[in-house]
């Protein structure tokens, strides 16, 4: 094992371990503190990157198509101006934000990632350790690398479950039946993905899910020592919920991988399904178009998630930001609303929950962090968006993020109607 290399582990309560993989330094080396060399995402980003196989930063930094949805959410979020407020004495933000029942630390969440363990080795354990201890939501997908029996625990109250239609219902039943055992408290049906994407970057880089390594991609571990002893520490990621169910398939053909089983294209009775099976919270991810809020509602949503999913499956579609607007003069003000895309800051956070969202949620950039700085960067940045979060509120003389939305300056576009 290199220097100062260490297998730190996540421990579950009364049960067993799982490893994440971190890198300690030498006891003669003082590290430089990260809020220093990495004072911002786009710093955590680029060490990613810098840290971890091209296949692997193709498969989190990619989208569909040309990637225009990736820069037109960022350029949606960047139009949200605000006044600064002045002469309003001391202020102390409260960041707390109570959704869907529970209290949360922050109004910012981990948003549900498919191959997390393939991006960072141990980074479903560690993204759910950090959101336990942060008092944030952790939202695993259903192609994680680790099991809701594994993670549950972890997250505790933390946790959410993101669930991709199964097409046999009886598997949809038991991974719903395992994932409330475990302890997910919330549910999050995705409905944006009628179909598989083309990513294109991901066919250039030769990646398949779950991956099976080339030539070209042995080459490009060997480059980054640090993963791939990770890797070799915590095992070789695979879709572990999913390969259950896939061995039991007696009909499916020998070359299947585990997402055969998930190649579902959900309709409106099959939420009604979900919602009969699932006694929690239960939020809908993927929701663009205003005409599906009210419907959603009356069937029984008790939120709505605003998402492209970052762009990575339809690339002609509107900035979240955009479709949040709309949902929320579709939907009323009472309807709780998710939001992501694009987010980078605390100030995003706070333009989101601004133009109707009531929480955000973050997915690749948690991911850069555990890239650039191991399983300690994933707390690293729920620092970054304290701290942004709290600076951007005095400048707004808000105490609670809900009140920024009083500070809002006219949008430009608006203006250039007048």
């Amino acid at each position: 094992m290199v220097a100062g290399a260490r297998k730190p582990e996540v421990v579950l309560r009364g049960a067993a371990t799982v490893p994440v993989y971190n890198l300690a330094p030498p006891a003669f080396y003082a590290p430089m503190d990260p809020s220093l060399k990495y004072p911002a995402l786009s710093d955590l980003k680029a060490a990613c990157k810098a840290r971890v196989p091209w296949f692997v930063w193709e498969y989190l930094d990619s989208a569909t198509g040309s990637e225009s949805v990736k820069p037109r959410n960022r350029a949606a979020l960047e139009q949200v101006l605000f006044r600064p407020a002045i002469l309003r004495g001391p202020i102390t933000p409260d960041l707390t934000t109570r959704f869907l029942g529970q209290d949360y630390a922050l109004p910012v969440g981990v948003a549900p990632v498919g191959m997390s363990g393939l991006i960072w080795p141990g980074a479903e354990a560690a993204l759910a350790g950090m959101a336990q201890a942060r008092r944030i939501p952790y939202t695993l997908s259903t192609v994680a690398t680790q099991t809701p029996e594994t993670i549950g625990p972890i997250a505790g109250d933390m946790g959410w479950f993101q669930l991709y239609p199964p097409k046999d219902p009886d598997i949809r039943k038991d991974i719903l039946t395992r994932a409330r055992n475990a302890g997910f408290r919330v549910l999050v049906l995705t409905v944006d993905l009628p179909g598989p994407s083309r990513r294109e970057r991901q066919l250039r880089a030769q990646l398949a899910i779950p991956p099976r390594l080339t030539p070209s991609m042995l080459w490009q571990v060997a480059q980054r020592p640090r993963w791939a002893l990770g890797t070799l520490m915590v095992g070789t990621p695979r879709l572990r919920l999913m390969e259950e169910y896939l061995k039991l398939d007696g009909n499916a053909p020998s070359t299947a991988h585990p997402g055969y089983l998930l190649r579902a294209a959900p309709d409106w009775d099959y939420l009604h399904a979900v919602r009969d099976l699932w006694d929690g919270p239960l939020v809908i991810k993927g929701v663009l178009d205003p005409a599906d809020g009210p419907r959603l509602r009356d069937a029984g949503a008790d939120a709505l998630w605003v998402s492209n999913h970052g762009g990575r499956q339809f690339d002609g579609g509107p900035a979240a930001l955009d479709a949040l607007r709309d949902m929320r003069a579709a939907v009323g003000p009472d309807m709780p609303l998710v939001y992501d895309g694009g987010v980078e800051s605390g100030l995003d956070v706070l333009r989101a929950l601004a133009c109707g969202a009531d929480f955000t949620m973050l997915g690749r950039g948690w991911h850069y962090a555990l890239g650039a700085l191991g399983a300690t960067g994933a707390g690293h940045l729920a620092d970054i968006l304290r701290d942004d979060l709290i600076a951007n509120m005095v400048q707004l003389g808000a105490t609670r993020a809900e009140h920024v939305a009083e500070q809002l300056a006219p949008r430009q576009d608006r203006r250039d109607e007048m």
